[in-house]
């Protein structure tokens, strides 16, 4: 495949528009397109409601971003995660700025974007590692000009890549501040946890051994960690019980003990909901 030159009086841009197979549409993240730009004079460029997420990132120059209500200056090592179904505008300013970006899709991008914001992600930051940002917009525009057979599978590894920087750059547990103050750090709560998930565990107790509103706690917790006392409390239970059942012959009911679930009906219930099997059909199958 040609790669797609654009010269215009506003833009000098490098674009592939991609269609992904039907397999990769509807069951991976997949490309819709991805390219490169060096503005030639001050211009907007406006998109709203299209079923993508952008990602681009400011090379040199600099411009404006509105979305969401806000509006934020955008220098070069600036990095913007926007969910395109929402109105967003992108202006340059007199200093031209020189842009890479890629749109994609995949079937579970709508929650994986809520938990890049529920881990304090912004639509825009500044990067601690553009190159391997850029590293990566090149490396899919290059699979993009292939013609490899895989290449959607190999597209969808890097978009996979690309996530996972986002989600370790988005992990500002102290972005959100309450009125009156800096909020409680709750590591020693999840250290606690880790170390005692086999005892019983009740919200009330963990809030007076570590002299913490509960509901407060429940709420800072989450914003540290992504997710619920609970939830976390039972990841290592799940955990916990599947490293049992396979390792040791141990009675589902002595598992649900050792897993601070002692009513082994409940356990295989939860664990069924979990697995998707009970806990005999995992220890059978591994």
């Amino acid at each position: 495949m040609d790669s797609p030159l654009f010269d215009g009086e506003l833009v000098h841009a490098r674009r592939i528009i991609y269609t992904p197979s039907p397999f990769a549409r509807s069951s991976l993240l997949h490309l819709q397109e991805v390219g490169s730009l060096q503005a030639r004079q001050p211009h907007d460029s406006v998109r709203q409601g299209l079923s993508s997420y952008l990602f681009f990132m400011v090379e040199s120059g600099s411009g404006i971003l509105e979305y969401a209500g806000n509006q934020h200056e955008l220098h070069a090592g600036d990095c913007v995660f926007l969910d395109c179904h929402k109105p967003y505008l992108h202006r340059t300013a007199q200093d031209l700025w020189h842009l890479r970006w890629v749109h994609f899709y995949g079937p579970n991008m709508v929650p994986i974007y809520k938990k890049y914001e529920e881990r304090g992600g912004q639509p825009v930051f500044h990067s601690r590692q553009p190159e391997q940002y850029k590293n990566l917009l090149q490396t899919l525009y290059r699979l993009a000009a292939s013609d490899d057979y895989v290449r959607d599978m190999q597209i969808c590894g890097r978009l996979v890549d690309l996530l996972t920087l986002l989600m370790q750059e988005s992990w500002h547990p102290g972005a959100a501040r309450i009125s009156h103050g800096k909020k409680q750090n709750v590591q020693v709560v999840k250290e606690y946890l880790d170390s005692h998930f086999t005892e019983r565990i009740t919200l009330d107790a963990l809030a007076e051994r570590f002299y913490i509103n509960k509901f407060y706690l429940t709420r800072v917790f989450k914003e540290q960690f992504g997710q619920s006392i609970t939830n976390y409390l039972l990841q290592l239970r799940i955990t916990q019980a599947k490293r049992m059942l396979r390792f040791s012959d141990h009675s589902i009911e002595s598992v649900a003990a050792e897993c601070g679930l002692q009513d082994a009906n409940y356990f295989s219930r939860l664990f069924k909901k979990i697995e998707g099997i009970t806990p005999g059909e995992y220890r059978r199958q591994w």
